[in-house]
C-alpha cells in the first residue's frame, strides 16, 4: 500500500463497542497504527478494571496498534450553578453518566489508564454548553488549568476537544481558551466536523484561526447540515474539505494522527461496514 503523509487511527468503538478484537481486524487491514479507547467490551473506558484495560492493550499490540489516547468523558457534565443547558445540541455520552462530583476520580483513573496503556493524550471537554456560554468561560479556564497542572506531573497531555454540545465548540472558541490557558500540557483535539455543527466553516476559516503548534490530535468524520441537524456520511463525501485540511496540516508541520470517529451509521445501519468504508477513505486522504 502507498505510504501515508500522516499516520491514521480510530476510536475503536466506531467499529465495534463490544468486540475489540473484531474492531481491530479492519483497522489493521486499513493500515491504522493507532487507537483511542472510549467504549471497550461494552463499557465506558473509565469503568474497565485494570485487567480489562491490560487485555485491551494486549489485543491492540497484537495487531501492531498503539493506544494513543484515552477518550474520556472528563468535563462532559453540567457546570453546577451555571446557566441553563442549551438543549439544541444532542449530548452523546457513550455509556458514561458521570457528574461534576465524579471529575476528580475520573482524572485519577485517566492517569492510571495512561500508565497501563502508554497513552499520552487524555481527551476532555468543557462542560455541557449553556444558553450563556460567555458566562461559563472563566469556569472552563479554571478547570482546564487545573487539569493541565496535574497532567504535567504525569507527563501526559490534556487534549481539549472542540465539541458542539460543550462550551468550546468552534475554532474561534478553541483559540480563545488556548490563548487564555498557555500551558504546555494543554493542547487541542481538533474536530472540523464538530466546528461545522457548531455553526462555523471549519476549513479554511476555522483552522486558520488555530495556533498550529497547539494541535495535538485530529478527529475525522464528515457531515453536511440540514438546518441545525448534521447528516453524517462517508468521510470525504460531505461538507468538510478533508483534502484541503489534511494538506494544510502536513504543510503546517502537524505530525500527529488522523483519527477516525465515524458517526455515520453505515449502509443499512451496518456501523462496522460504515467505519471500514470511512477508514479506507481516510487512508486515501492521507496517502502520498
Amino acid at each position: 500500500m502507498n505510504e501515508l503523509k500522516l499516520p491514521i487511527a480510530a476510536i475503536t468503538d466506531e467499529f465495534s463497542p463490544t468486540d475489540l478484537e473484531a474492531a481491530l481486524e479492519p483497522m489493521a487491514s486499513i493500515g491504522m497504527t493507532g487507537a483511542e479507547l472510549r467504549v471497550v467490551f461494552g463499557k465506558n473506558i473509565m469503568d474497565l478494571s485494570d485487567e480489562e484495560v491490560l487485555r485491551a492493550r494486549d489485543l491492540c499490540a497484537a495487531k501492531g496498534v498503539s493506544i494513543l489516547g484515552i477518550a474520556s468523558p472528563i468535563l462532559k457534565c453540567v457546570l453546577p450553578n451555571g446557566p441553563a443547558v442549551d438543549t439544541r445540541f444532542q449530548q452523546d455520552i457513550f455509556n458514561s453518566k458521570h457528574t461534576f462530583d465524579d471529575q476528580p476520580r475520573l482524572l485519577d483513573r485517566a492517569f492510571r489508564l495512561c500508565e497501563l496503556t502508554g497513552a499520552k493524550i487524555i481527551r476532555v471537554f468543557s462542560y455541557w454548553r449553556t444558553v450563556e456560554p460567555e458566562a461559563c468561560f472563566e469556569a472552563v479556564v479554571s478547570a482546564l488549568t487545573d487539569l493541565a497542572d496535574k497532567a504535567a506531573k504525569q507527563n501526559v497531555i490534556i487534549g481539549i476537544e472542540n465539541e458542539h454540545a460543550c462550551h468550546i465548540g468552534t475554532a474561534e472558541e478553541s483559540k480563545a481558551i488556548l490563548e487564555r490557558v498557555v500551558h504546555p500540557n494543554l493542547k487541542l483535539v481538533w474536530d472540523p466536523a464538530n466546528a461545522l455543527v457548531a455553526g462555523e466553516e471549519p476549513f479554511p476559516h476555522g483552522y486558520g484561526l488555530l495556533p498550529k503548534d497547539r494541535i495535538a490530535h485530529v478527529h475525522v468524520k464528515d457531515c453536511h447540515m440540514e438546518g441545525h441537524k448534521p447528516v453524517w456520511g462517508p468521510v470525504g463525501s460531505r461538507h468538510v474539505d478533508w483534502k484541503g485540511q489534511v494538506a494544510a496540516l502536513v504543510a503546517d508541520g502537524y505530525r500527529g494522527s488522523l483519527s477516525l470517529e465515524t458517526h455515520w451509521p453505515g449502509p443499512d445501519g451496518n456501523k462496522m461496514l460504515g467505519s471500514t468504508i470511512c477508514g479506507w477513505n481516510l487512508r486515501g486522504l492521507s496517502a502520498i
